[in-house]
């Protein structure tokens, strides 16, 4: 905006350097240029400034695709003055002389036919195609449709302006038929998530199947192995039961032995002693074997009376009497007597 400075009779305009600026003065020409800064008399002079930087002009353009499916587009227009002599006879830039700000509205003007133009390439491009494939296709092919229709587009140019790029944000369906539109993938995103949730718990319930089935098996091998463990105890057990059986049943026969030995040697003493008794009494019985009866008899007595201590009675019969005088007389050489003649009791 130019800077405009009063005075009692004159004012002074200062103009940034992308304004161009026109000074009429009773209808001619008197200043025309880019950043001029210059004196006026504020009666019968009328000013133009028109801005020669680029300006964006964003719009939001609501169409129907081949399908009668509602499409919104949304995107930028960025724009520049080409001509400005041309846009100042088009469109009117007029500034207030005292506060130096635009009389009218000529950038929405501008931004008003540049939106139309939009609209309508918009419109020809979305009722081409259905709903699906515009939104698949997306944004840049109709950026490339609208940059190419403004640069064959001969309004603009004899307007003085320059269409100098074209963004295509967004182009976006109603939200009924977005959601409408997304419920297919949702859903069968949605199943793949629901069968990854039973795959995932399907695999949770196999590794469990497989810890159980692990531990089972743990357990059976425990099971074996102790039953093993029973059996070699069990073994051992009865291996010791036999060793010591076997050691029993070995001293047992060494004892046996030892008492057949004891025995023997015993049996073997006693024989031998029986023996020699038995040689000497045959010995002695031989020795006695040639004395005669009488002497035996009187040996006998004389043996029997050195055991016998008292004798309380004695009792001779006659053949008794005439036995023992007979051997008597034998011994002496005497002849028998008769018992009658000998015969007598004693008491």
């Amino acid at each position: 905006m130019a800077e405009i400075k009063r005075y009692p009779v004159v004012s002074q305009l200062r103009a940034d350097a992308s304004s161009y600026v026109q000074l009429y003065r009773k209808g001619k020409q008197v200043h025309v240029g880019r950043g001029l800064a210059f004196w006026f008399m504020p009666d019968g002079s009328s000013i133009t400034e028109i801005p020669m930087d680029d300006r964006q002009m964003t719009f939001v353009v609501k169409g129907q695709s081949s399908d009668f499916q509602e499409i919104t587009v949304q995107g930028a227009v960025v724009w520049r003055v080409a001509d400005p002599t041309i846009l100042g006879n088009r469109v009117d830039f007029t500034i207030d002389l005292k506060t130096g700000a635009l009389v009218a509205q000529p950038i929405n003007q501008i931004n008003a036919v540049l939106t139309g133009l939009v609209r309508q390439y918009t419109h020809a491009y979305l009722q081409q195609q259905g709903v699906r494939d515009l939104l698949k296709a997306g944004a840049a092919p109709l950026q490339h449709v609208v940059s190419e229709a403004f640069a064959a587009e001969a309004s603009v140019r004899a307007m003085g302006l320059e269409v100098v790029t074209v963004n295509v944000a967004n182009v976006a369906p109603s939200s009924e038929l977005a959601r409408a539109l997304q419920a297919p993938t949702y859903e069968s995103l949605q199943q793949q998530a629901d069968e990854a949730s039973f795959a995932r718990r399907a695999q949770a319930v196999e590794k469990e199947r497989a810890i159980a089935e692990n531990e089972l098996n743990n357990q059976i091998e425990l099971a074996a192995r102790k039953k093993d463990l029973i059996q070699r105890e069990a073994t051992n057990a009865r291996s010791k039961v036999e060793a010591e059986a076997a050691n029993r049943r070995i001293d047992a026969e060494a004892e046996a032995a030892m008492q057949t030995i004891r025995a023997d040697a015993e049996a073997h003493g006693i024989r031998t002693v029986d023996l020699a008794k038995a040689e000497a009494e045959k010995a002695r019985m031989d020795v006695f074997g040639d004395v005669a009866p009488a002497v035996l008899f009187a040996l006998a007595a004389q043996e029997f009376a050195g055991k016998v201590k008292s004798v309380d009675s004695l009792t001779i019969t006659p053949d008794m009497l005439s036995g023992l005088l007979s051997q008597v007389g034998g011994l002496f050489g005497a002849g028998p007597q008769t018992g009658a003649q000998t015969g007598r009791a004693v008491q």
